[in-house]
């Protein structure tokens, strides 16, 4: 029995009902899956989008993946829903922001980490995919395997190196 109230605990825990919203303007993009959110008390927090992983910065698309991530959240209303702060401090979070077809009044459901994903600009971080709603891991193993049979942004490398893989020092030289 305490097993299963230990299980029944931990997905609770991991439920998006329980995740906690910070809602914010976009100050800053550092890279294709880090941003700068400035809540309306001022306070700026350091945000890694959850779900995903884009290339470093001086790793092929890594500066395309921080554009098109400019594009969709730069200086625009987003809401993090979130359940936990990464070793840096950072809070990890899925970023909803209006959809870039919709004006800013919309709401905010367009999920920038997917769209990600979907246009070949990040992996999905499968590591951490338990940390997700149970609903966005068909969603984003979708968008993935989308974006590699098109060929689409990273998936075009002859051969892509994963970020995890490059921050180890593996650069496919």
């Amino acid at each position: 029995m305490r097993i299963f109230g230990f299980a029944l605990a931990l997905s609770v825990a991991f439920c998006p009902v329980n995740a906690e919203v910070l809602t914010g303007h976009v100050v800053g993009v550092t890279d294709g899956d880090t941003i700068t959110v400035l809540d309306a008390a001022k306070v700026q927090h350091k945000i890694r989008v959850a779900g995903i992983d884009a290339p470093e910065k001086k790793q092929a698309f890594g500066q395309v993946s921080k554009e098109n991530l400019s594009r969709l959240v730069f200086d625009k209303e987003v809401d993090i829903e979130w359940t936990k702060l990464d070793r840096y401090k950072r809070i990890v979070g899925k970023v909803l922001v209006a959809s870039p077809n919709c004006s800013s009044a919309c709401s905010r459901t367009f999920d920038a980490g997917l769209s990600q994903v979907s246009a070949g600009l990040a992996w999905w971080y499968r590591k951490y995919a338990k940390e997700q709603p149970a609903d966005d891991l068909p969603k984003y193993e979708k968008a993935e395997l989308g974006a590699q049979s098109r060929h689409q942004g990273l998936w075009g490398d002859k051969s892509p190196i994963a970020p995890w893989d490059w921050r180890k020092g593996d650069h496919g030289e």
